[in-house]
Parts: C-alpha cells; structure tokens; sequence
C-alpha cells in the first residue's frame, strides 16, 4: 500500500511539525527544563506522530479493499488489523 498522493503533503506537514517539537524536546532537555514540561512535550510529539500514521491508514484503506469473485469489495481485515495495531 502507498500513501495516497493527496494525502501525503498532509502527513508530510505533521512530520516537519513533530521533527520541530523533537527538536524543541531536545534542547529543553539539554537546558534542564522540569521532568513534567519534557513529559508534556513529548506526548505532543507522540500524538503528532500518531495522527500522521493514522492519516496515513485512512487514506489508505481503498488500497486494502479487495475484489471478490463475484465482483464485490472485502476489506482485507488482517491487513487493516496489522496497521492499526502497529500505532497501538
């Protein structure tokens, strides 16, 4: 599966956002800053991170359809199942 065309400038934007909060992380965590303020930056870049993948799965998910013999879609369930577990 590849990430669908439209949906990739978008992801693209929330991993820059998310390589800046780490950074940020970084450089609070090489000035000192409190435990609970590096904690709180990285959930931020933890939830960043995971709208991208999520972003990602959505987009996607035509590409897990499948055509049946009788000309029918299916979701390949164990395909889906496999991606969102693996951003659980």
């Amino acid at each position: 599966m590849q990430v669908q065309q439209e949906a990739a400038g978008d992801v693209v934007k929330r991993l820059r956002r998310a390589e800046g909060q780490i950074r940020g992380v970084i450089a609070m965590i090489e000035s000192g800053k409190e435990c609970a303020d590096v904690v709180t930056q990285l959930a931020a870049v933890s939830k960043a991170l995971d709208r991208a993948g999520f972003k990602i799965i959505a987009s996607g998910l035509q590409d897990c359809m499948v055509t049946n013999d009788a000309g029918e879609l299916e979701t390949n369930v164990a395909q889906m199942e496999k991606l969102f577990l693996s951003l659980a």
